[in-house]
């Protein structure tokens, strides 16, 4: 009976292997809109495995007093309504809402693998017992990291959401520099404290509610334009708790694919304040945005040239290259479907047509692709920034819908909240038109220069609308 219940831990910890191993794959995978659905299948099928070989150690381990029919009980409600929600979340949450649910996932991560440490330290303080350095290290960096994302993550959902208590722009707390020097001085010194040998559940207790507030006044300071960066990196610090979890635990399945989400979270964070032309620093201490729907005049004093869509028709059905710019104001109206029947129509005619495709377009990166791909819009005319760039210069018509600060020229000009950040150069297109419901701000909180451009002209509807009434218009040519 011994030796079976080896090859059973051996083979357990085989099948953990095996769903790291799925994980890894299925994130190599997701590199690629043509392979990222079944990376994604690859990666659940690991954690599937991962699950399995779990239940089976809890049945083949050697008999524990505390893990009785409660446990199981408590794991089996865990596993029906976590999984219960979590397909109900996928089924119903809109696309235009993914960001704010990551950021949701982002808690419910971070505060799973605290919790995980917190058992764990109660456990060792029950006993007696001073841990091992490498074990209280991870515990004490879980905690910190994973409450952190906690709170830090429901802040972030809350201004994406537009909660009233979680404003999208800017919240600066009095004195928010030195509550946030003494809150890291107290989880410094309370983890130099553990880390020398000593147990102590105040100070854990300390680390713990020190860490937690620093999550709320790390993210409230931030404003909505930046928050997408903001969840990117705290899904990386979701992903570093996790594996911290892992070292507690000693489980090879939490290390592996808590060091995966952690390195690709921090590598995606990196790649959008790059987009943003701006530092993750600079993001993290600055912050801007006034929030999205501010109501503004333009920056330059200029008029704004209000189009009917028979107007707009005309300029495009009868021009050789269009280039459509997507924005959020397009996936709020979940008007994909719309452009690409457009966009089919000005083809029948002979004009060639192209997207153009912003790193931060939307609200998190990918954002437009998926839309798009949910459309059927042949993958090889969604073109990213740097290549569609220079085809603004020979484009006749620049089709710009919902799209905000991605295409303001103000970010060419110092002193502005966007100076730097690199854009679609839509300006350079011989005619512009914009679909917009009205002359509200993006989340950068300023004016968009392009709308008082000579050849811009605006036309004001629902994406979706807008684009109805185009697609009416052009037929009736």
């Amino acid at each position: 009976m011994p030796g079976d219940l080896s090859v059973l831990d051996t083979l357990v910890r085989i099948a953990w292997l095996a769903g790291a191993v799925a994980f890894v794959l299925g994130l190599i995978r997701m590199n690629s809109p043509a392979t990222a659905r079944n990376g994604n299948l690859l990666s659940a099928g690991g954690m599937s495995v991962a699950i399995g070989a779990t239940v089976i150690y809890l049945l083949i381990r050697p008999s524990d007093s505390t893990f009785n029919v409660i446990g199981w009980a408590i794991i089996v409600i865990g596993v029906a309504l976590g999984g219960g929600l979590g397909l109900y979340m996928a089924r119903n949450v809109k696309m235009t809402a993914m960001p704010q649910l990551v950021s949701l996932f982002n808690a419910v991560g971070g505060g799973a693998a605290a919790l995980i440490a917190i058992d764990d330290y109660l456990q060792l303080n029950a006993t007696s017992t001073i841990p091992t350095l490498q074990v209280n290290v991870a515990t004490v960096l879980d905690i910190v990291i994973g409450s952190i994302t906690f709170t830090g993550s429901l802040i972030a959902s809350g201004k994406l959401m537009g909660l009233r208590w979680t404003p999208s722009k800017p919240v600066m707390i009095p004195g928010g520099q030195l509550v946030t020097a003494a809150l890291a001085l107290i989880v410094v010194l309370g983890a130099i404290y553990l880390w020398i040998g000593n147990i102590s559940i105040l100070v854990m207790i300390a680390i713990l509610a020190a860490a937690l507030v620093f999550g709320v006044t790390m993210t409230l300071p931030i404003g909505g334009a930046d928050m997408p960066v903001v969840i990117s990196l705290l899904n990386s610090f979701t992903g570093t708790a996790v594996a911290m979890a892992g070292f507690v635990l000693d489980n090879v399945v939490l290390i592996i694919g808590g060091a995966l989400v952690g390195a690709s979270g921090a590598i995606l964070t990196k790649l959008m304040a790059d987009a943003m032309n701006r530092s993750v620093i600079n993001i993290m201490i600055g912050g801007f945005g006034g929030g999205e729907g501010t109501v503004g005049t333009t920056a330059t004093g200029g008029s704004v040239r209000e189009i009917s869509p028979d107007d707009a028709a005309i300029q495009l059905a009868y021009a050789t290259h269009v280039i459509v710019v997507p924005g959020y104001g397009l996936a709020v109206a979940q008007a994909q479907h719309a452009v690409r029947e457009l966009a089919e129509l000005l083809e029948s005619r002979g004009v060639d047509v192209a997207y153009a495709i912003h790193p931060v377009a939307g609200r998190m990166p990918g954002h437009m692709n998926v839309l798009l791909a949910e459309a059927n819009v042949p993958y090889p005319q969604l073109k990213e920034m740097e290549e569609v760039n220079p085809e603004f210069d020979r484009a006749d018509v620049a089709l710009v819908i919902g799209a905000n600060d991605v295409t303001n020229p103000a970010a060419r000009r110092p002193g502005s909240p966007v100076s730097g950040m690199p854009i679609l150069d839509v300006d350079h297109a011989k005619s512009i038109i914009v679909i917009k419901r009205s002359m509200g701000r993006g989340y950068a909180g300023i004016d968009n220069e392009l709308y008082a451009n000579p050849k811009t002209g605006m036309l004001f509807a629902d994406a979706k609308d807008g684009l109805a009434s185009l697609i009416t218009a052009v037929k009736a040519l």
